[in-house]
């Protein structure tokens, strides 16, 4: 077998039992690879572990459904942008496909965002306070003007969250605040659900939780968030009360 020197390629060593993706991640981290960053060559990487083009292939399939890599047919492998698509989309079909009450897990997933907005409350208070956010105040406004007719505003509540989130300057938590409101919005329809009818109330609760987050009040913050996600939860509670025969709206 020829070794990693003398592919050019220097992979780390590795147990026997490590598989090709391991190998292939593990040669990401050791490099400090970022995203866009060119891979080896196919040649390259099976000449430097000493395994079949079949074997890099299937690990580069499955490295790619993960966005760990990005495969650009005629331009070689490059590192992927390691976004949390897959998370979202596996999200989305447990959402979708779960067994018994379907809307648990859509329960589930608004319990998720509540906890992440009210736990972030404290450290968005102290981001903002006593700045001014135009860039947030223009979504609010197209947020209210749409809820004025009757028009839903999913785009510009997407922008909201996630530039709310991008405050606080940890990429992390801004792709997961942008994660589970795409799992919500695409598992919410896909049950049947009608829209939740209190636009406007969503609208303003926007408002009220940009302008506590400006002025430092955490308990305010707190409050708007709660306010935000009421006619949500109301929704979900009158979709089990039909469902259950209940009655409850």
């Amino acid at each position: 077998m020829v070794s990693s020197a003398e592919a050019g390629v220097a992979f780390p060593s590795a147990p026997r039992a490590e598989t090709t993706t391991q190998q292939i991640k593990n040669y990401i981290l050791l490099n400090r690879l970022h995203p866009g960053d060119m891979l080896p060559t196919e040649t390259e990487i099976c000449v430097a572990l000493g395994v079949s083009r079949s074997s890099v292939r299937e690990a580069m399939r499955r490295l790619a459904a993960l966005d760990i890599v990005e495969v650009r047919h005629g331009h070689g492998t490059f590192v992927g942008q390691l976004s949390l698509a897959p998370l979202v989309e596996g999200l989305v079909f447990r959402g979708i496909l779960s067994p018994g009450d379907d809307l648990a897990a859509l329960r589930e997933v608004v319990d998720v965002r509540v906890a992440l907005d009210t736990a972030m409350a404290e450290s968005l208070a102290s981001s903002l306070v006593g700045t001014s956010n135009p860039d947030l105040d223009t979504l609010v406004e197209e947020m209210e003007q749409k809820s004025a007719h009757g028009q839903p505003f999913l785009e510009a509540d997407r922008e909201f969250h996630s530039a709310l989130a991008s405050r606080l300057g940890n990429r992390l938590i801004q792709q997961l605040v942008t994660a589970f409101w795409e799992v919500h919005t695409a598992v919410y329809p896909q049950l049947g659900l009608a829209p939740a009818r209190e636009l406007d109330e969503t609208a303003r609760a926007h408002r009220s939780i940009l302008r506590a987050a400006e002025a430092g009040d955490v308990i305010g913050l707190r409050e708007a968030i709660t306010a935000h996600y009421a006619p949500l939860r109301r929704a979900l509670d009158g979709a089990k009360g039909a469902g259950d025969g209940s009655g409850r709206h």
